[in-house]
């Protein structure tokens, strides 16, 4: 029924879905191949995994559009893994993964993605169009017979600039002029079709490794099923899941923003988590949603589930098929395609937010590219940005506690605090208040304040103890339910005195 509604929408283009598709999986032999490498496991296994994944998250995910597959952020996860271990415990642990990943999305816990700050996002995309492009340049190198890597030079250097600068030239220009074909699939039809019409040696897709294979097969992990072996694959499940989820959810906010549409990342989570249990049972090195791939299927026209599908049937056509043609594909094609998706990667805008926002947003901005450059660790850069984030908000927030201070006709006086109280804001709190001058009944009013943590709570009594000393009495008036609930809650360790105000209430959280 999904596709059929799809079929019914006036934006829909089947022709645009197709060639996006088939545009994405030339784009994805390589990379698959890239990431098995890195991860140190035969090529057919990354490929494997962008096909599986590819396709389960194409139907059941939450952002139709967007394309998932074998990934670099998983890959720099599982080398030490495989490494000790073996790749049978790589399996499980993607498995494992998978599981997790499913049990976040049933928990509802992807809104949490809202948390992530846009300076973060803004490095995040900034510091993998930098991966993107740096990954690149080891199609410049050859390896010499003793097994080192050497920059090319001569005419092969110029060859592969020649025709890495033709891609991006086809790439740039032709929507100008057309947009009846996608133009990256253009390029690399154009391109290939020249190096091999006149036989110009050039390095190739199966210079890399053959991705020649038969159909995956189901496969339970050959391991020991007990608490050793989970306790060897937990961490890296766990991580791979977090790292896996941060870029999809991530990933999916990009596209989102691009499309002007809005993905669900609950569901999106629940598609990853079904993807890699199955990936795991299959042979597979697991993955997540892959940004590079997925700009290049929005930008050349892809929006719906079909683009995705596509691609993914058509990768494992090239390894059951078409293998031998995908081999011939020229390197300086899919080179030039990467070059051009790294640089409408990069938010360009964000150089010059240097002047427009607070130096604290620039700095995270830069960190958070930095870490994703030098480490590769997704799920690190992006918490390091939030931390930042987090504490230069806690610290702004903390010198916003203000009172108002009046005394009414009773001779009560009134301190009508707003601003949170928290740990942050607790010294500027108890500043506030001048114990000896007051007069004998103090009334504390949180109408535009509320009580946040238990710092705030051993404030009020620390305040109230103090008045007590002096034989003064303290009322907290207009506390939300919440607020009451925690003090209530504390009453066996803090003992204060509060009136009881049904008027006033909290915002409710429920549809988040």
């Amino acid at each position: 029924m999904v596709f059929v509604e799809q079929l019914k929408k006036t934006d829909f283009n089947l022709k645009n879905e197709v060639l996006s598709g088939l545009t994405v999986s030339l784009a994805l032999v390589p990379e698959a191949v890239a990431f098995s490498l890195i991860a140190e496991v035969s090529p057919l296994v990354g490929l494997y995994s962008a096909f599986i994944i590819g396709l389960i998250t194409a139907v059941l995910g939450g952002r139709p559009g967007m394309i998932s597959g074998a990934t670099g952020a998983i890959a720099v996860v599982i080398i030490s893994l495989v490494a000790r271990h073996g790749i049978e415990y790589l399996f499980a642990a993607v498995v494992l993964m998978g599981i997790i990943q499913m049990i976040i999305g049933a928990l509802r816990l992807g809104k949490f993605i809202r948390l992530v700050p846009h300076a973060v996002m803004y490095g995040f995309v900034n510091g993998l169009a930098v991966v993107i492009f740096m990954a690149q340049f080891k199609q410049f190198q050859y390896e010499a017979a003793d097994g080192a890597m050497y920059w090319l030079t001569g005419m092969p250097l110029w060859i592969m600039l020649g025709f890495v600068l033709l891609t991006m030239a086809i790439i740039h220009y032709m929507p100008k002029l057309t947009k009846a074909v996608p133009a990256s699939l253009t390029a690399i039809l154009v391109v290939s079709g020249i190096i091999i019409s006149f036989g110009i040696s050039t390095k190739t897709v199966g210079d890399i490794a053959s991705i020649s294979g038969g159909l995956p097969s189901f496969h339970i992990p050959d391991i020991p099923f007990n608490l050793e072996t989970l306790m060897i694959v937990f961490p890296y499940s766990l991580i791979m899941a977090l790292v896996g989820l941060i870029e999809s959810l991530l990933t999916l906010a990009v596209v989102d923003e691009m499309t002007e549409t809005r993905g669900r990342g609950n569901k999106e989570s629940v598609a990853q988590g079904i993807a890699n249990t199955v990936c795991g049972f299959f042979g597979g090195m697991g993955g997540c949603a892959m940004i590079g791939q997925s700009i290049i299927n929005v930008s050349s026209g892809g929006r719906n589930r079909i683009s995705g599908i596509v691609a993914a049937v058509m990768l494992l056509l090239f390894i059951l098929m078409g293998s031998s043609l995908i081999e011939q594909v020229p390197m300086a094609a899919l080179v030039g395609l990467m070059f051009m998706v790294a640089i409408g990667t990069f938010e360009w805008a964000s150089l010059r937010m240097f002047k427009n926002v607070p130096h604290t947003d620039f700095i995270v901005m830069i960190t958070v590219a930095l870490v994703t450059v030098i480490f590769h660790n997704l799920a690190i850069a992006v918490l390091i940005g939030v931390v930042i984030s987090a504490l230069k908000f806690a610290w702004e927030n903390a010198l916003r506690i203000r009172a108002r201070k009046r005394i009414d006709e009773d001779g009560i006086k009134h301190y009508e605090i707003y601003g949170p109280l928290f740990f942050g804001s607790v010294g500027l709190f108890q500043e506030k208040f001048k114990i000896e001058e007051d007069p004998d009944e103090i009334i504390i009013d949180f109408e535009e304040s509320r009580v946040v943590d238990h710092s705030a709570i051993e404030a009020l009594n620390k305040v109230t103890e103090r008045y007590a000393k002096v034989g003064k009495k303290v009322h907290l008036k207009h506390l939300s339910s919440d607020c009451r609930n925690m003090l209530d809650n504390a009453s066996a360790i803090i003992d204060v005195n509060y009136w009881e105000d049904p008027k006033y209430k909290l915002v409710s959280d429920k549809l988040a």
